[in-house]
């Protein structure tokens, strides 16, 4: 077997990556494809990462093994830049696509947040989020870079890292959250892929403390 080389690497990360922004991957299948491409050591561990994608890929030296039309995807529905949780909630979770930049305002509730099946219409998304006597849960794939800062008074943002999984690729894509709060405060975590048996609601998320 022939050994890829790292520009073979980065060609198919490159293809990947345009392909989630034509909708064709969500943000968790993105990173774990772009991992695996990373630790690929051979150009037949690199061709099933772009089998399913149509078109050429963007290659150095080799051609990505041939296969079936892949059956139809729903589209992800576009969200609005802007998105409010007051009194009440304003939940975005399944597959979505997400914009460059969208700001969260929430007044007494919240609006949470779940990436692990959205579309990213950029490797690199900026969320902001206004919070008074509420916040937000945002949910990330494991894979994924994950930023927060901002400013709490009378609450707390936080950012919870499982300590024990490992570091994103460096071309994973990277969510970067700007969380400002007044009597609530919102949180970021990373979460592995949703699990459940087919028709099973997913367990409701715990109440937030002001």
């Amino acid at each position: 077997m022939t050994r890829a080389s790292d520009a073979e690497r980065e060609a198919v990360v490159a293809r990947l990556r345009d392909a989630a922004g034509e909708g064709r991957l969500t943000v968790e299948e993105l990173a774990e494809r772009i991992d695996a491409a990373y630790d690929a050591r051979t150009r037949a561990e690199l061709e099933p990462l772009t089998a399913d994608l149509p078109g050429p890929a963007e290659r150095a030296g080799f051609t990505p093994a041939a296969a079936p039309a892949p059956g139809p995807v729903a589209p992800a529905r576009k969200a609005s830049p802007l998105l409010f949780g007051i009194m009440g909630g304003g939940d975005r979770k399944g597959r979505w696509r997400v914009p460059e930049r969208m700001t969260v305002v929430n007044v007494m509730g919240g609006a949470d947040l779940d990436l692990r099946e959205a579309v990213l219409e950029t490797p690199e998304v900026e969320i902001t989020v206004w919070s008074l006597m509420g916040g937000s849960t945002i949910t990330v794939p494991e894979a994924v870079h994950v930023e927060l800062e901002g400013f709490a008074l009378m609450g707390g943002n936080s950012l919870r890292l499982d300590p024990t999984r490992p570091d994103p690729p460096p071309g994973a894509p990277v969510v970067r959250v700007r969380a400002w709060s007044l009597m609530g405060g919102t949180d970021v975590r990373t979460r592995g892929a949703r699990r459940r048996p087919h028709g099973l609601p997913e367990p409701p998320t715990p109440p937030r403390l002001p």
